[in-house]
């Protein structure tokens, strides 16, 4: 085998491997709605592969706070075998106290590691899934996040546009477009807080396009706005 045939075939196994391992371990959802007349959440993880996985799952912050004492939140099973075609209900139980007038964001994290035995020309690779851990306060129930969304106020601040909540709801961001540009990178506003985002080159504000993503992954209506 020449070297070229080599370097083909060792690009192949990769592709094969990473496209396995991201078809083998599926999470039960984009984010986890933490409801506070609830005593645990629960996120299903699912195995339609044959290979075996180790998972290993934890709850940080934005910033990925390594320090456990800060995150008032536990899971279990925190590391275990999900073997090929099995499910398994992963719980998440509130151990802290969290403000009550306003959600608050954390983030859960599933790494699937695959078991499969060694070989030559294979590698083993660990995907790694990371979605929104959403803390909904007793008080706050039957929202309408779309509604919510009315109450976002837009500036343009120099190469950046800014968008101010109001409310006591994370407000997720399906997309934001001014004068028709996408803005990469548009994520969230936290509830009673300003997010910046970065302008795409040679855009003067007008026009502001966005949709809010629902507690079901779901994205919602398209709001037009001018500023």
């Amino acid at each position: 085998m020449n070297f070229l045939s080599k370097t083909l075939f060792a690009g192949m196994t990769v592709f094969a491997i990473i496209n396995v391992a991201n078809a083998g371990v599926v999470v039960g959802g984009t984010r986890v709605i933490y409801d506070g007349n609830k005593k645990e959440a629960s996120v299903a993880v699912n195995n339609p592969d044959t290979t075996p996985y180790f998972i290993q799952s934890w709850i940080d912050t934005q910033n990925k706070d390594s320090d456990a004492g800060k995150i008032p939140f536990i899971i279990t099973p925190p590391l275990y075998r999900l073997e090929g075609g099995q499910k398994n209900v992963e719980r998440i139980v509130l151990t802290g106290a969290l403000p009550q007038n306003q959600e608050s964001i954390y983030w859960l994290n599933i790494k699937a590691i695959p078991s499969a035995k060694r070989s030559d020309n294979s590698l083993q690779i660990a995907i790694k899934t990371r979605i929104k851990l959403i803390y909904r306060p007793t008080a706050l129930k039957d929202v309408s996040l779309d509604k919510e969304a009315e109450n976002l106020t837009w500036r343009k601040s120099g190469d950046q546009i800014q968008v101010t909540n109001p409310g006591n709801y994370v407000m997720s961001f399906g997309e934001i477009l001014v004068n028709g540009s996408r803005i990469e990178n548009a994520t969230y506003v936290l509830p009673n807080s300003t997010a910046s985002f970065p302008l795409p080159s040679h855009n003067s504000g007008g026009s502001v396009t966005f949709k809010i993503i629902n507690d079901y992954g779901g994205v919602g209506d398209l709001s037009l706005i001018h500023i």
